[in-house]
């Protein structure tokens, strides 16, 4: 059995509780011990910040290894405003909290100073530019945009060749509700301009 020894941490990561288990045989109870000795600092419940010291003081853990970990590295993709706005079809939408979705949860959570808003939704491994392109579809009050406009936007993108008209449809199909695929279909078989 472990004894409740001085773990190696490394600088700068985030431990899960059951991380810390090689150490001791009670974890919690070593994790509450590292955190009064300010070697850990609590992010959540169960969730763990070894800090890694900067020139202005503790730098804080990257959204994406906040996320990992929280999520207990099933997979996530980040979506919304910085996405979206990035597509060229006319978006300048702005959110407080990252969109996030996952696979394991739905909610507003909060940690190291940061709040996600989670969603357990279907989304591809590895998404392509034309699935933030459904995503900001079925998103559009959020994005505070039109679906007309978007629908405008987007046939004009098409027509410069901005996107894979098969891979849109695809995403479209397997990812939008019906309004949003009427919307992408409609888009690419819009007379040129």
């Amino acid at each position: 059995m472990p004894t409740a020894a001085r773990p190696q941490l490394e600088p700068g990561r985030v431990y899960r509780t059951r991380d810390l288990a090689p150490w001791a045989r009670n974890a919690p109870r070593l994790a509450k011990r590292l955190e009064r000795e300010g070697v850990l600092v609590r992010l959540r419940n169960g969730l763990f910040l070894h800090p890694r010291a900067g020139r202005f003081g503790p730098v804080p853990p990257s959204d994406g290894q906040l996320l990992r970990r929280f999520l207990d590295d099933s997979p996530f993709v980040v979506t919304g405003p910085e996405r979206w706005n990035a597509l060229g079809l006319g978006t300048t939408a702005a959110f407080v909290y990252p969109l996030v979705y996952n696979r394991k949860r739905s909610g507003m959570f909060a940690f190291a100073g940061r709040v996600f808003d989670l969603r357990k939704v279907t989304f591809p491994e590895h998404p392509p530019k034309e699935w933030y392109v459904v995503d900001l579809f079925e998103n559009a009050e959020r994005a505070g945009a039109s679906r007309a406009d978007l629908e405008r936007a987007l046939a004009t993108a098409l027509q410069r060749r901005a996107f894979d008209p098969r891979r849109l449809r695809r995403m479209a199909e397997e990812f939008g509700r019906k309004r949003t695929q009427a919307h992408v279909e409609r888009a690419m078989t819009a007379p040129a301009a």
